[in-house]
């Protein structure tokens, strides 16, 4: 393997990446970059098979064929608690958190690897800053939060890891506007503090608003990529009905 510089190879690789559910196809033939600390987002309808791609990317299903790497090493066949420990971190959707523990265990429960359990104090002083609401929450049952804390506690114990990147799977489904903002100027925080993102999501503006690059997926596959700043939504709904 040659050694990765993050100045001029791509933090994250997928090449060619498909993904089967029996003879259903999920993703195919899908492929894409992630500079290093930068923002980048994927964005498509539902059933595009932008969760399915990226939860191959962080080991929780397996790819039919296709590669992935992260860091320049091939993390195809890895487990995802190897993924997580090589400094990868999905934030899956749905605001999943356990609902019996307290706020401060579940955020506990994402520095169980050996790197992240030496910093877990100052981790865990670090993101009661990032979500002061966390703080005041610490001793309550994650069930009794609202959807918008329980996020924050999901993208909370992503951070437990002390991840250099994060997968944010459709973070905003079912949040009130109000609360997608502030987690979008978190998500912005964590990045300026070293950490690459890459925004799953199906709010074209949003994604553009806050991405330095998108992807755009359709049956599985990427079929547009390009900067944030230069991507129209018209070329985005464009490429969303295959014209």
């Amino acid at each position: 393997m040659s050694e990765w510089n993050q100045d001029t190879d791509a933090m994250l690789s997928v090449e060619g990446l498909q993904v089967n559910y029996g003879d259903f196809i999920a993703v195919k033939d899908a492929s894409l970059s992630v500079p290093y600390c930068e923002i980048v987002s994927v964005v498509g309808t539902n059933g595009a098979g932008k969760s399915t791609l990226f939860d191959c990317v962080a080991g929780v299903v397996k790819p039919r064929a296709g590669r992935v790497f992260f860091k320049g090493e091939d993390i195809t066949a890895l487990p995802a608690h190897e993924v997580v420990a090589k400094g990868l971190t999905l934030v899956p959707q749905g605001s999943r958190c356990f609902i019996r523990m307290t706020v401060e265990e579940n955020l506990i429960m994402g520095s169980y690897t050996k790197k992240a359990r030496k910093d877990r104090a100052a981790t865990l002083k670090k993101t009661y800053e990032l979500f002061p609401v966390l703080f005041e929450k610490r001793n309550d049952l994650s069930g009794s939060l609202s959807g918008g804390q329980r996020q924050m506690v999901a993208i909370g114990r992503a951070l437990m890891n002390r991840p250099e990147m994060i997968l944010f799977d459709e973070i905003s489904l079912g949040l009130a506007p109000t609360v997608i903002k502030d987690i979008y100027a978190r998500i912005k925080e964590i990045n300026r503090d070293g950490v690459t993102a890459v925004l799953i999501e199906q709010d074209v503006k949003r994604s553009l608003r806050t991405s330095s690059r998108c992807n755009v997926m359709l049956k599985g596959k990427v079929v547009l990529t390009g900067s944030s700043r230069e991507l129209t939504e018209e070329k985005i709904k464009a490429a969303y009905f295959g014209v």
